[in-house]
């Protein structure tokens, strides 16, 4: 007898997962068996940092050595505009390189809450008492993913593509309801969106 797996679930050595899986969270038992889950979005990047300056380091090489041969021709401006191109160049791979790392992260574990983003170097970390926090969605297209509560707001979901970050919300909002959740063994309740 086998078992069918939804379309776009993955099967996990031959077993259908759990009713609880996520797409974007990964669950855990967390520490001293508890129940945890983890988001981690980040940005889409092509090159990490380290691969970018090598990059760049090939391309001073081989620009140098194109304006050096010039140079050596008689053409004496070639040098300066390549050395104003490759400090262009540089200040743009610069800004590159520091938002590459950029993230969100999302943990959710037994008495709290906590939203982190790093962006270009900062961090900014906000925790909830997760029996409180709101979860809204709202319907436009760039919109994203609000959480409050506490008298706090932060918004999520900004290294989502608009169309999943509704589904993050619908995630978020089934493991705030998950039973495992409240610190002192009873089940969280009502107060949830």
């Amino acid at each position: 007898m086998s078992a069918t797996t939804p379309p776009g679930v993955p099967r996990v050595m031959g077993r259908s997962p759990s009713p609880r899986a996520f797409r974007f969270g990964h669950e855990s038992g967390g520490t001293a068996g508890e129940w945890a889950v983890e988001w981690t979005l980040k940005r889409n990047c092509s090159l990490a940092p380290r691969q970018l300056l090598g990059f760049y380091s090939v391309l001073c090489g081989l620009s140098l050595a194109v304006a050096t041969f010039f140079w050596w021709q008689g053409a004496r401006l070639v040098m300066p505009f390549t050395w104003a191109e490759l400090v262009a160049v540089g200040v743009a791979m610069l800004v590159y390189a520091r938002h590459a790392g950029d993230n969100e992260r999302i943990a959710l574990r037994s008495g709290r809450l906590t939203v982190e983003h790093a962006w270009g170097g900062r961090r900014e970390q906000v925790e909830f008492a997760p029996q409180w926090v709101r979860v809204e969605a709202e319907a436009g297209d760039e919109s994203l993913v609000e959480l409050s509560g506490q008298g706090q707001r932060v918004w999520v979901g900004r290294y989502l593509r608009p169309e999943f970050r509704r589904q993050l919300a619908d995630e978020l909002r089934m493991a705030l309801r998950h039973p495992g959740l409240a610190a002192d063994g009873r089940a969280v309740n009502g107060f949830l969106n």
